[in-house]
């Protein structure tokens, strides 16, 4: 995530920060249902509608770093040289943010999302849209020369690959045996291998 660079853009990103903590101390405390947003806006000391001016939802709480999931996968397809194949640099974005999300300290948050629905649906459209994202970032890369149906195939198996790694006994094995089925299916949508 980008630093914010004047004194008011930090001055929100703080307080955006300081909602989402409260938010998520008070969901692990008390459970996701039992905490509705006047309670984490009377905890964070700020206006319901403070809350609602940076997070859309009371699922987006949970989910706030949404955003850098996004531009991180976008970043592996759109920062990477000429020269760096892509599927090895997506592999290489999921195995960090698995590495992320599987470490001990995040696991009582899965748990809180595994056990409530409505986190669940929320975190599937997410991963929709995360999806739609990098396969526009790929797309746009005239380098890469697939399609447009090529990209968007592989973005879903791509995130897919990060929640099916989250859920499995050995996160960073499972990375790697989803992406060569990624790495050979990306070689199948080559234009010359389609000819």
């Amino acid at each position: 995530m980008t630093e914010p660079s004047g004194r008011r853009e930090r001055k929100k990103a703080a307080t955006r920060q300081k909602i989402a903590d409260t938010a998520l101390r008070l969901f692990l405390e008390r459970g996701y249902d039992e905490v509705g947003i006047r309670d984490i806006a009377a905890e964070a000391d700020v206006a319901v509608t403070t809350v609602f001016s940076h997070f859309a939802s009371k699922e987006a709480l949970v989910f706030e770093q949404d955003s850098n999931f996004q531009e991180s996968l976008r970043g592996a397809v759109e920062r990477r040289s000429s020269a760096e194949a892509l599927i090895p640099a997506l592999r290489d974005e999921i195995q960090a943010l698995v590495r992320h999300c599987t470490a001990d300290s995040v696991a009582p948050v899965w748990r809180m999302i595994d056990g409530s629905p409505a986190l669940r649906e929320y975190e599937e459209s997410m991963r929709l849209r995360h999806a739609e994202s990098l396969a526009a970032a790929m797309a746009a890369d005239p380098g890469l020369e697939r399609t447009p149906t090529a990209c968007r195939a592989i973005a879903r198996f791509v995130v897919d690959a990060y929640s099916v790694a989250r859920e499995a006994a050995d996160p960073e094995a499972a990375v790697d045996e989803v992406f060569r089925m990624i790495e050979a299916a990306w070689a199948a949508a080559s234009p010359a291998v389609s000819r």
